[in-house]
C-alpha cells in the first residue's frame, strides 16, 4: 500500500518545529481551538489528517464520518468550526451533505471540499451549495494550512482583549 505524505507550507513535518500557527499562538496567547469535523471515507487519509491536525496549534478534530447519512446526522449535533468534506463517500456524496447542510449550517463555520475529483463542474456545484473552498487532494492540499492560519488570525483579532 502506498504511503501518503503531505507537507505543510512551513516545510516542516515535525511537531516540535516552529510553524506559523504555533508562532502566532505563542505571541498572542491562547485562543479557542478550531473544531474540525472530517467527512472522508478513506481511513488512511482520515488518520493522516488527524495526525497532522494534532501538530497544529489551536486545532482540534471533533469527529468524522464516512457516509452521507452519518455526516448529516453528526453535523446537526456536533459543534464544529471547519468541515473538511470529500465528495466521494462510502455511501452517498459530499454534494448531498452540502445540500442538506444549507438548511442548518451555523454562521461563522467554514466548509472546505477536499477531493480527488477536482473537475470544474464539481467545483461550481460545491461552491453553489455553500462550500467556501474547493481543493484538489493531489495539488492543493497545502492550501488547507493557509485557510487554518487565516481562520486563526480572524479568531485572534475578534477576541475582546485583542
Amino acid at each position: 500500500m502506498p504511503t501518503l505524505s503531505f507537507h505543510t507550507p512551513s516545510g516542516s513535518d515535525f511537531p516540535d518545529e516552529e510553524t506559523p500557527c504555533k508562532a502566532a499562538a505563542r505571541v498572542t496567547g491562547p485562543v479557542l481551538p478550531l473544531r474540525v469535523f472530517l467527512v472522508e471515507d478513506s481511513a488512511i487519509l482520515r488518520d493522516r489528517l488527524a495526525e497532522m491536525f494534532a501538530t497544529w496549534a489551536n486545532v482540534e478534530m471533533v469527529g468524522h464520518a464516512e457516509t452521507e447519512a452519518a455526516a448529516e446526522a453528526a453535523l446537526r449535533t456536533q459543534n464544529w468550526d471547519v468541515l473538511i468534506l470529500d465528495l466521494q463517500l462510502l455511501h452517498g456524496t459530499g454534494l448531498g451533505v452540502l445540500a442538506t447542510l444549507r438548511t442548518h449550517r451555523k454562521p461563522g463555520t467554514t466548509v472546505i471540499v477536499l477531493t480527488n475529483y477536482a473537475i470544474p463542474s464539481y467545483r461550481a456545484r460545491s461552491l453553489e451549495l455553500g462550500a467556501d473552498y474547493f481543493f484538489d487532494k493531489a495539488s492543493d492540499f497545502e492550501k488547507i494550512k493557509d485557510v487554518f492560519t487565516r481562520l486563526g488570525e480572524q479568531r485572534r483579532a475578534a477576541r475582546p482583549n485583542g
